[in-house]
């Protein structure tokens, strides 16, 4: 394929880009809560699946288990999450502590207002409309990585 018909800018560092950028906004409107951003992504997602394994919580924010664990560990030591070995002696779980809670509800005002700044700056109904092509991007990636990285035989 000749690089001249495709398609730009790169749709990954395009992604990116706007993430690391949304992440600092976000990140500096939390400082005062002593948490940032994928700290509390990981929470909610623990939140959303008490008692489930880790894998499930890494699915679920399509992160590898390996960066998931190390923003657990930050929640352990911070005492806002604690893990739990599952019966079959190959998975883990987290549960969010007291402590934890605690700390998810003095950060959600926080939070609040950095996203309804964001996104009313940006127009709600933008907002919805580019949150809806967001996942469909997902799925157009997802699906290209399923057709061109599976086994064929």
């Amino acid at each position: 394929m000749e690089l001249d018909n495709v398609p730009g800018p790169c749709v990954c560092t395009s992604v990116r880009r706007a993430a690391r950028v949304l992440a600092r906004t976000y990140d500096a409107s939390l400082v005062p809560c002593g948490m940032n951003v994928t700290q509390l992504a990981v929470m909610r997602a623990v939140r959303r699946h008490p008692g489930e394994s880790l894998s499930r919580v890494a699915e679920d924010l399509e992160m590898d288990r390996t960066s998931l664990y190390r923003a657990i560990a930050s929640l352990q030591r911070k005492k806002w999450v604690s893990l739990r070995d599952e019966g079959d002696g190959r998975s883990r779980s987290a549960l969010i502590t007291e402590k934890g809670h605690a700390a998810l509800a003095k950060v959600d005002p926080d939070w609040a207002t950095v996203q309804t700044a964001i996104v009313d700056r940006f127009g709600r109904a933008s907002w919805k409309e580019f949150a809806g092509e967001l996942q469909r991007l997902i799925e157009c990636a997802d699906a290209v990585a399923s057709s061109q990285f599976s086994v064929k035989g």
